[in-house]
């Protein structure tokens, strides 16, 4: 956790402040029970009423001023605190964007939001309790045994005798308490798993009528989850009462050991007022360091899972000295390989083909093949096993990731939208793209048409996820977000599959101009898409079976002509290949 306090640099000033405003607040505190102690022996037990209403007063200017500085410290506190946590937010969010998808893989996408939020909030809230108890608890403490010693130092003993059972009484149950609160943070993260697969899966959870089942795996994740914060709120409810129990002993030891030494005439009864004052201090002091304790073990497996992700380190960097290309987009696979982390075998194989400016090239292959795999090396969203995948004869590994993705318009296999309007999710791909250039794009795409359709047209809304508009709206406005860049290489990655033949073919056919000057990959599962491209790539188990155009690759390549023929038929492939010829 000290690790992460380092981030509170640009809030010295702030916990100077803090710090001074609770040291005003203690002493103004420790100077009460002396000013009480006046008043009883010098005041009322000599019927000095002016000596009592002026006590009186100073003992109220002193509240006061420790009212105040508490009310500041209570403030900036919060100030300081509030900042440290947008800071550290922040931090993380800007480390794991430049996470690779390996990274994200490790970690989970449910983990990494609750270490954003549940986790950074526990650190807050910790470092506000700091800021005000930690500071306070010890000054509070070491204020109140030297003036209990200087009331009465053989009443003192007392404290001798108690200090440390209460001290240990808090490290007990704090270590007891720290494996807890490290398995409560990991069934959070299973919770809200469960939760988000839950949230997202909805459709597939109704088609298939699981809602009992799920009901049932999410309150196993709920019921584990409570069940370990029962166990630790258990084990937390011991501390106050074994604490006040502790307290209320010390109080009557006090009275007693003190009412012996007023009769023997070595104590007067102001004094003893002022040090069961002191004494209650000092033990709430105790008890204010066991509040912390109760927090800190949780706060410090949240700092720890926060340092995880802030030490990891990114699979894939930019290089030291980054190379510049020139602007023409040629894309080359030399001997490309390439395996999951803890995969038994590779998902692609020895890959080798070029694609150029002016070409389109397609790949095809069965479920599994490797075909999403391949597009994925090309953005560096994993870097090869083995082999170099060059743009422009460069190998990529040599360019930064912000230049090597400014070159490449990628349109996924998921069709991912983002909330806010047509327009702006269209502009996505290009921030400073004008009106003109969002409509060309929009057209280009398809989807011009059901944009003006909609009532707000360009300006109308798209839910999270574009949960408002259909599988093959969404694609074509993901289409249109890869055009409006005008990027060199063009990547297809299925994007096809949700429109009809006919939306297919226009697309097709419009992409052609559009793309005459730039490198377009394209992955597709229809046969139909494929066959007018200038190079077929078809993958079989993650290696090449055979790269050329259709009709070649219906004489020497027999996986492409079972492809093929599962999807057409006999007069469709004679007429298809009449077409091409």
């Amino acid at each position: 956790m000290m690790k992460l306090f380092r981030m509170l640099k640009p809030y010295q000033i702030g916990v100077i402040f803090v710090l001074l405003m609770v040291f005003m607040q203690s002493l103004s505190e420790l100077y009460l029970p002396t000013l009480m102690a006046d008043i009883v022996d010098d005041g009322i037990a000599k019927g000095d009423i002016p000596y009592i209403w002026r006590i009186g007063a100073i003992m109220l200017g002193v509240a006061l001023v420790g009212m105040i500085c508490s009310i500041v410290a209570s403030y900036l506190s919060a100030k300081v605190s509030l900042g440290f946590g947008r800071d550290l937010r922040s931090r993380v969010f800007s480390h794991a964007q430049a996470f690779t998808l390996k990274e994200f893989d490790k970690f989970g996408t449910a983990s990494l939001i609750t270490r954003t939020t549940n986790d950074i909030t526990q650190i807050q809230q910790v470092l506000t309790m700091m800021l005000r108890m930690l500071a306070m608890a010890p000054m509070m403490m070491i204020g109140g045994i030297i003036m209990a010693v200087s009331k009465d130092a053989k009443l003192s003993l007392v404290l001798v005798v108690v200090i440390p059972v209460l001290a240990l009484l808090i490290l007990l149950i704090g270590r007891s308490a720290l494996p807890l609160f490290k398995a409560m943070q990991k069934k959070i993260d299973r919770l809200n798993l469960v939760l988000r697969e839950n949230l997202t899966g909805i459709r597939v959870i109704r088609a298939f009528g699981r809602e009992r089942s799920e009901r049932e795996r999410f309150d196993q994740a709920s019921g584990d989850l409570t069940d370990t914060a029962i166990r630790v709120n258990k084990l937390m409810a011991l501390m106050m009462p074994a604490m006040m129990l502790i307290l209320n002993f010390s109080t009557i030891a006090i009275v007693w050991f003190g009412s012996i030494r007023i009769d023997a005439g070595q104590m007067e009864l102001g004094n003893l007022m002022a040090f069961i004052q002191y004494a209650m201090q000092i033990l709430f002091s105790l008890i204010m360091v066991s509040i912390i304790f109760v927090m800190v073990p949780r706060a410090s497996v949240s700092a720890g899972r926060i340092n995880e992700v802030l030490e990891a380190v990114p699979d894939i960097e930019d290089t030291t000295a980054p190379r510049s290309v020139a602007r023409q987009g040629r894309l080359e696979f030399r001997d490309v390989s390439f395996s999951y982390e803890g995969a038994e075998a590779p998902a692609i194989q020895h890959i080798s083909f070029e694609a150029g400016p002016g070409e389109v090239t397609a790949v095809i292959g069965g479920t599994g093949s490797g075909k999403s795999t391949l597009v994925s090396l090309i953005p560096r969203f994993y870097d090869v096993s083995s082999g170099a995948v060059l743009v422009d004869g460069v190998d990529i590994r040599e360019l930064t990731q912000e230049s090597l993705r400014g070159k490449i318009g990628y349109v996924p296999q998921k069709a991912l939208l983002f909330s806010g309007s047509v327009e702006a999710n269209i502009r996505y791909g290009k921030a400073s793209a004008t009106d003109a250039e969002v409509r060309e794009a929009a057209r280009i795409a398809q989807a011009a048409e059901f944009i003006d359709g909609l009532e707000e047209g360009y300006a109308s809304p798209v839910s999270q996820g574009g949960s408002n508009l259909s599988g093959g709206q969404k694609q074509r406005l993901s289409i249109a977000r890869a055009l409006v860049r005008r990027p060199e290489i063009y990547i297809f990655d299925d994007s096809f599959s949700a429109l009809d033949f006919k939306t297919d073919a226009r697309l097709r056919a419009a992409l052609k101009s559009e793309t005459r000057e730039s490198t377009v990959l394209m992955v597709a599962q229809r046969v139909s898409t494929v066959m007018d491209a200038d190079r077929i790539v078809v993958l079989d188990q993650g290696r090449v079976a055979g790269i050329g155009r259709h009709g070649e690759l219906m004489r020497t390549c027999e996986v492409y002509r079972e492809i093929v023929s599962s999807q057409l038929s006999e007069e469709e492939i004679a007429a298809r290949a009449e077409e091409v010829l």
